[in-house]
């Protein structure tokens, strides 16, 4: 890259007034929704909880306001403990019982284990039950087209569970890029410090403190937990025996057959900035780098760089993706802040370096008289409240499922590009690797005896 360019003005584009028509399109999507017609702000939404530890146990607290008409957890104790706050809540460790009874909740949270998020969110959006789910979306590409489209179908509130995008910091950041602060954007860059998962020498593990040093699928079986229902938990995934390499959270993320490892995890959250504030969905090509794939194991450090095609506006992009030990040349050469984690703008004007809760434009002496535009991003009122006045009201969600399977989708591809060892040339209308016939079986998959997503 070359070297930091110096802005020279702002340029405004139409993206507010986009941003502004996106929202009016969103909302126009329950029109046709009876519940949200029927019910009004003040009145309890009934809520069936699927997962209620770790994550999910947040996620029940941040909607317990409402009335919450079911709990579900494959581990007994976390749903003993949920139950205890929540005592006239119906109980059940298998998510499919939920289903049998529909008549008794209007909207559902999933927060289960990545591999059965879709199990669990397809038959509450086939039923027109509201959807919070916990990112990323899905399991794999495939899912995540599935969910999206039935999502449009059902016509109900939806929002994936990437609590950053309400904050504040990242809507100053979209106005900024959206009213051409920095210029033309050709270039993003996007790191994050954490190095979970397989690594290529044991000294590597324990630099980057993993949780557990593991090349390969163990051998031996260790006790299933008392109340555990390990049957359940693999859910669609193929059966192995339990060993505490996988369970509890978050351990199980960076075994393929349940997760994706931080690519998916944190690629969520971190390139959701990008992807809101471009207005990015599907890439055209797809290349990582990095250690040999495992096979069972996703990958602590890794990069995968992507190229958008220009539309609109926007001109041909480059989005780069480094976690682990890999890093923008751009920060190992010292020329930004040394942020851990961060986002990286690079526009024909100006850059601007981000994280969750900072931003600034560089280089800064040349943006020291810089007025920044009036916020025109409302601030939220919450991540989840915002679903809950949605479910209630019909009003847009800012992680929709529409949003949020795009930016699923792209995340599992660069794992896709990962582990087939190939840059890809991706066919979205037909979501395939027009040059890579061999990705097809990293983009779905098959399911366990007894376990269908239809």
């Amino acid at each position: 890259m070359s070297d930091l360019p110096v802005p020279s003005g702002i340029q405004t584009t139409d993206r507010r007034s986009f941003l502004q028509a996106s929202a009016g399109i969103a909302a126009g999507l329950f029109a046709g929704n009876s519940f949200a017609a029927a019910r009004t702000a003040q009145d309890k939404l009934r809520i069936a909880v699927i997962g209620c530890g770790g994550r999910g146990g947040g996620n029940l607290q941040s909607v317990s306001s409402e009335h919450i008409a079911a709990l579900c957890d494959v581990n007994q104790r976390n749903l003993d403990q949920a139950a205890a706050n929540h005592p006239s809540a119906e109980k059940s460790q298998d998510f499919r019982r939920v289903f049998d009874h529909p008549e008794k909740f209007d909207a559902v949270v999933v927060s289960t284990c990545e591999h059965t998020h879709a199990f669990a969110t397809l038959p509450a959006l086939q039923l027109g039950k509201h959807v919070y789910c916990e990112k990323p979306l899905t399991y794999n590409v495939q899912e995540a087209r599935i969910i999206r489209e039935a999502a449009m179908k059902a016509g109900v509130a939806t929002q994936m569970g990437t609590q950053i995008h309400a904050g504040d910091n990242y809507r100053r950041v979209v106005e900024l890029i959206q009213t051409g602060a920095i210029g033309d954007v050709t270039e993003v860059h996007v790191w994050v410090s954490r190095a979970w998962g397989w690594h290529a020498t044991e000294e590597e593990s324990k630099q980057h403190r993993d949780i557990v040093f593991v090349q390969d699928r163990p051998k031996s079986e260790d006790p299933v937990p008392a109340g555990v229902n390990w049957d359940l938990w693999l859910g669609p995934a193929p059966f192995r025996p339990f060993n505490n390499v996988y369970f509890p959270g978050p351990k199980w993320y960076r075994w393929w057959d349940f997760g994706n490892g931080t690519m998916s995890d944190l690629g969520s959250h971190w390139i959701d900035l990008p992807f809101w504030a471009l207005n990015l969905k599907a890439p055209k090509t797809i290349e990582a780098s990095g250690p040999a794939p495992n096979k069972e194991l996703a990958p602590a450090s890794m990069q995968v760089r992507y190229e958008y095609e220009a539309f609109d506006k926007q001109p041909a992009l480059s989005l780069t993706w480094y976690q682990g030990t890999h890093k923008p040349e751009i920060l190992k050469s010292g020329k930004i802040p040394a942020w851990g984690d961060g986002v990286l703008f690079v526009g024909s004007k100006g850059i601007l370096l981000s994280d969750y809760g900072r931003h600034v434009l560089l280089p800064e002496d040349q943006f020291a008289d810089f007025k920044r535009p009036d916020p025109y991003i409302p601030t939220s009122i919450g991540h989840h409240q915002e679903w809950i006045q949605a479910c209630k009201t019909g009003s847009p969600t800012t992680c929709n499922f529409e949003y949020a399977g795009w930016l699923t989708e792209a995340n599992h591809l660069g794992n896709v590009a990962f582990r087939t060892g190939k840059k890809l040339i991706w066919n979205a209308a037909e979501m395939r690797a027009e040059n890579a016939p061999e990705a097809d079986r990293f983009l779905k998959r098959e399911y366990r005896s007894g376990w269908k997503l239809a």
